[in-house]
């Protein structure tokens, strides 16, 4: 059985062959390793170790100066659609494209959302025909909130495939090759100025049989592996103390002793603590992870998350006073990436209220949380068996 130690040693070969002057061919030979994600198969880029032991490799990596991958530019693939591709993947898929998907060389994002099926997503209206002649499925339809679709390579999508089934079966889950020419990608500007988000228009959108994740009409269950592991990976980041919304805030309290007043201090140390909590937390839920198969406690930990974020801000643009309003540039943009802690108290104050939002709204996370975790009944539901087609929509 391979150790901690057994691990380190690993790295510093790692390290003592490859240099750091080309970051993408040191990212190649860790994955090659198996030291990019431990609990991943051999071969794919781990080595079929307990989830608990990356901190190991990351640790040792991080002490050293290495280059990673970054999340905020590739998070969806990383913490969407890899686990969804292990879970139910062929091994084709999985070696197609779990590798450039860790690697940074292909973005993806999530085609889940629509403007008539957001909170109860199973009404989506995405339609996939199958092409009898060729076995390819024809996808029409629209998506709504996709986050990096400017940038995406592909997108893990849902359609609905049988329309005479209740709303939760007759989905399928595919990967959509968003260089397609029937995919048009529309931004949607928030309130920051920038347009992260996107819409995104499907005519006629050609997707091989082979692009398929798990069976026809199984869209449902594969999707909810997507959405656990969303959750775990926006509610349970790794981060280091102070890390995340909290560093910026006790940065400036800490520098500007003229702004501190005693209940801001007891406000900010409540928060403090909770950052704190809500870190150690998230590092305990990331190691009881098995690959693939995270549980309800992910929609606490996105609650408390966005709970969190919201407090955060709101109490440094108080604490900054008339400069917490401050925001440097309302220029339309579409980024790269979403940078919480290297901007103004005025973007994340705006920008965290969508936290509430993505990744599941809180109201349906606390329906999670209450059935799933607490054991409550669930929510009366009359068109739980009622075919998609004759639904009011």
């Amino acid at each position: 059985m391979t150790t901690a130690d057994d691990l380190r040693a690993q790295v510093r070969d790692l390290l003592a062959t490859h240099s750091f002057e080309d970051p993408d061919a040191f990212l190649a030979a860790r994955f090659d390793a198996g030291l990019a994600w431990v609990h991943y198969p051999k071969g794919l880029g781990g080595q079929d170790l307990p989830r608990a032991l990356q901190a190991v490799v990351d640790a040792e990596l991080a002490a050293a100066g290495a280059p990673d991958n970054d999340p905020r530019r590739i998070g969806i693939g990383l913490g969407m659609a890899a686990p969804t591709v292990l879970r139910f993947g062929t091994d084709e898929q999985k070696r197609r494209f779990l590798r450039p998907l860790w690697l940074g060389q292909e973005v993806w994002c999530q085609l889940f959302s629509e403007p008539g099926a957001g909170s109860d997503l199973a009404a989506l209206a995405t339609r996939a025909v199958r092409d009898e002649e060729t076995g390819d499925w024809i996808v029409n339809g629209q998506k709504v909130w996709t986050s990096s679709a400017h940038l995406a390579r592909f997108a893990i999508l849902i359609a609905r495939t049988d329309p005479d089934l209740p709303k939760h079966q007759g989905i399928t889950y595919f990967v959509c090759d968003m260089t397609d020419p029937g995919v048009e990608v529309r931004p949607l500007r928030q309130i920051t100025g920038e347009a992260e988000f996107n819409e995104v228009f499907l005519t006629d959108v050609r997707i091989p049989e082979a692009h398929r994740l798990g069976g026809v009409g199984e869209g449902w269950k594969v999707a909810q592996t997507t959405l656990m592991n969303e959750r775990v990976a926006i509610g349970g980041a790794r981060l280091p103390r102070e890390g995340g919304m909290i560093g910026p805030i006790a940065a400036t309290w800490r520098e500007r002793p003229e702004l501190r007043t005693n209940d801001l201090h007891q406000r900010l140390l409540r928060l403090w603590v909770d950052a704190e909590v809500g870190r150690l937390t998230a590092e305990r839920l990331r190691q009881q992870l098995v690959a693939g198969h995270p549980g309800p406690a992910g929609a606490g930990m996105k609650l408390a998350f966005a709970r969190l974020n919201q407090e955060i801000s709101g109490l440094e643009v108080e604490l900054l006073g008339q400069d917490g309003l401050l925001y440097d540039d309302w220029t339309m943009r579409r980024p790269e990436l979403v940078d919480f802690t290297g901007r103004e108290a005025g973007y994340r104050y705006l920008r965290s209220k969508g936290n509430s939002i993505e990744g599941g709204t809180s109201e349906v996370l606390l329906n999670i949380v209450a059935e799933r975790v607490l054991g409550l009944p669930a929510e009366p539901r009359t068109d739980k068996d009622v075919a998609w087609k004759d639904l009011a929509r």
